[in-house]
């Protein structure tokens, strides 16, 4: 059985995100895989990484939680805006106080690259923005498709990592996000 680990960066419950997440997991869980996840916006945490790496912050409840579950899934499936071309704070600030050095990555004496503690996981990141795609790739570079991928999940040995952008979502049709659920809830049937 795979155990996929959906990870939703929206802040707010009502968003499409949330809809995009719950489609998701409703289909995963249809075809039999162990599926948890974690809503950002309920767990209380301080985002702010307020020493960097000099001094060690201790974790609260909630974030070592949340890493016994990054570590446990085989799959992690990330939701969240395209927020001037970055990362919502509230996601910005988990990945800070989550991926930390000896718990997703080890750094190695006299080597350039750390050690990848997270090898043999795969993800997906499911980003709606309000960019389209066409623009965000060939004027802005992918910014936060390069963040999150090669800056944070590969860094620490997650790949494949799969990308689905989701956009404009502000001037969609219902007809539109309709179609952007059921493609979601495909990619939760393959749990892929």
């Amino acid at each position: 059985m795979k155990n996929i680990l959906i990870i939703n960066g929206h802040p707010d419950k009502e968003s499409f995100n949330w809809a995009l997440a719950e489609s998701y997991r409703r289909a995963a869980t249809m075809v039999e895989a162990q599926v948890e996840t974690i809503n950002l916006i309920e767990l209380k945490f301080d985002p702010i990484l307020k020493y960097g790496y000099r001094i060690p912050y201790e974790l609260e409840p909630d974030l070592q939680e949340a890493i016994h579950k990054i570590k446990e899934a085989d799959h992690i499936v990330w939701f969240f805006p395209m927020w001037w071309y970055g990362l919502p704070a509230l996601l910005k600030g988990f990945i800070d106080r989550t991926f930390l050095p000896n718990i997703t990555f080890k750094y190695q004496k006299g080597k350039l690259f750390p050690d990848k503690l997270l090898k043999g996981k795969t993800s997906r990141m499911v980003i709606t923005s309000d960019t389209v795609s066409w623009y965000h790739s060939l004027f802005m570079g992918k910014p936060v498709i390069n963040q999150m991928k090669k800056g944070v999940l590969e860094f620490c040995g997650i790949r494949p990592v799969k990308t689905t952008y989701l956009g404009p979502v502000k001037s969609s049709t219902p007809e539109q996000r309709k179609k952007w659920i059921l493609l979601v809830n495909k990619l939760g049937e393959k749990l892929k």
